[in-house]
């Protein structure tokens, strides 16, 4: 028997991000910036050659948004090169496409399922059951992650997911559990099976983002405890948006006459001196009130990577940028 091909090697990532893993589900409260998380993510496996999947599952289009490129179809279409020749490609996986290559694929029901189709009756189960929604997601997913090429080398050699939100996370990992718990046979059973493992096994990481703010910092831990307990292996914490420590302890409220020395100094009128003393102090507050913050994620057990808060818009140097704060020097 001839041994499949070797992968190529993965680049230089940091403690957290498993070399092993090949789905990488990336979660976050809304408004954390967890797309881009995703994005940078899949730029930084895709270093050295690999081919990566970057995957949406909420009808937002907002991969598509970010690289800066028209509305993805229901196929993998090509983002971004990456350093030493990899690739990111994009799809975003449709509940009403996946249902009807699922009827055809399992059940021989292609023009049925067409006709369904016409009637709006697709459409209208997907609503209906947002559980089905997650379960045919999930297991196109699977389909992508397992998915090889003629010389059984895997088609994708990491897969991204920019999941649903931290508050509906466990419930869409879970949704595949709950029908296999009523569909003890068949191919709906065995592609459920299929699902669960690849979900609760070494392949699999969930990565958790956060901002350094209370509502954040909270739904964070509450996912990681949920997400734990039901048996999926937290990945990293990513810190998203971290602003620098600008102000030294104990200058956090400056004497005005040592500042306009200094600004005299330096040549700056000194007219500036007041408004940059409140400034400092502000940044001040909001810099104590983040490092309080990144203390309470401390009880998470994982690796935690902090991104740097950067100029809006994001583009593809941006990307690339925040791509490296996944990636170490350690060779």
């Amino acid at each position: 028997m001839t041994a499949a091909p070797a992968q190529p090697a993965p680049g230089r990532l940091v403690d957290g991000i498993p070399v092993a893993a090949r789905l990488h589900i990336v979660t976050g409260k809304g408004g954390t910036g967890k797309t881009t998380v995703a994005a940078a993510l899949a730029l930084a496996l895709a270093e050295g050659g690999r081919r990566v999947l970057l995957v949406e599952v909420e009808g937002r289009q907002a991969l598509a948004q970010l690289f800066d490129v028209p509305a993805l179809p229901y196929a993998e279409q090509h983002l971004a090169a990456a350093a030493g020749g990899g690739e990111v490609v994009g799809l975003a996986i449709d509940p009403e496409e996946a249902l009807l290559e699922y009827l055809d694929m399992f059940y021989n029901m292609k023009r049925a399922a067409h006709l369904m189709r016409r009637m709006g009756a697709i459409d209208f189960v997907t609503t209906l059951a947002p559980g089905l929604r997650d379960v045919l997601l999930t297991g196109k997913l699977k389909e992508r992650v397992m998915e090889l090429r003629p010389d059984k080398s895997p088609l994708y050699d990491a897969v991204v997911l920019d999941g649903p939100p931290t508050g509906r996370i466990r419930q869409f990992l879970d949704a595949t559990q709950e029908v296999a718990n009523l569909a003890k046979v068949g191919p709906l059973a065995k592609q459920s099976k299929g699902v669960i493992d690849l979900l609760h096994g070494p392949l699999t990481a969930v990565h958790l983002v956060a901002l350094l703010e209370e509502m954040p910092v909270q739904e964070t831990i509450d996912a990681a405890r949920e997400l734990d307990d039901a048996g999926y292996r937290i990945g990293t914490v990513v810190v998203n948006r971290a602003r620098r420590t600008l102000v030294p302890a104990g200058q956090e409220h400056p004497h005005e006459a040592e500042l306009r020395r200094g600004l005299d100094a330096a040549g700056v009128d000194a007219a500036l001196t007041a408004p940059l003393a409140r400034q400092m102090a502000e940044y001040a507050t909001r810099q104590s009130l983040q490092a309080g913050n990144a203390s309470r994620l401390d009880s998470i057990a994982a690796a935690r990577v902090e991104l740097p808060e950067l100029n809006q818009p994001i583009g593809l140097g941006e990307l690339n940028e925040l791509a490296e704060q996944f990636m170490t020097d350690d060779q």
